[in-house]
């Protein structure tokens, strides 16, 4: 599930503050015990750990990158995951917020970027059952339906 691009995961998370370091596993470890067969994962250039379909799945992408189903990053004043595929499905997304607001938790969402503050703003049992939902097949059929149109790959 690893890429050999760059520093492990693992490496990479051990350069970071003890508190930075604990977030980031724990919401790793809920990504990782329900993400499909098929993507992978790796440290991007923007210190993002990434989950992706990778090229040698598909590579016709518009970037020459491969598609990026989940990226989880800590910023200054917080930390970002980065769901795609909510994003690309109209019907994920209603699930997913109607979810996440079940749990008692404030969702604040951009386009495709949940933002938050600490571990305990982030319900694990809902993003986990997200990714979980949507297979690398799945996600390729959402990007060749948004693309549909358009000129580029």
């Amino acid at each position: 599930m690893t890429s050999d691009k760059g520093p492990s995961v693992s490496e990479y998370l051990e350069s970071q503050p003890t508190e930075r370091k604990k977030t980031l596993s724990a919401v790793r470890k809920a990504i990782r015990d329900h993400l499909p067969d098929g993507y992978v994962e790796r440290v991007g250039a923007n210190g993002m750990i990434l989950y992706e379909v990778p090229l040698s799945r598909y590579p016709i992408t518009y970037n020459k990158q491969p598609l990026q189903y989940v990226g989880l990053a800590p910023r200054k004043n917080y930390y970002a995951l980065y769901l795609s595929a909510p994003y690309a499905s109209p019907g994920l997304l209603e699930w997913f917020t109607d979810a996440y607001r079940r749990s008692g938790r404030k969702l604040d969402m951009g386009k495709s970027c949940v933002r938050f503050k600490s571990l305990e703003d982030l319900p694990l049992d809902v993003i986990g059952a997200c990714v979980g939902r949507v297979s690398v097949d799945d996600f390729v059929a959402m990007y060749e339906e948004g693309r549909k149109g358009t000129k580029r790959p």
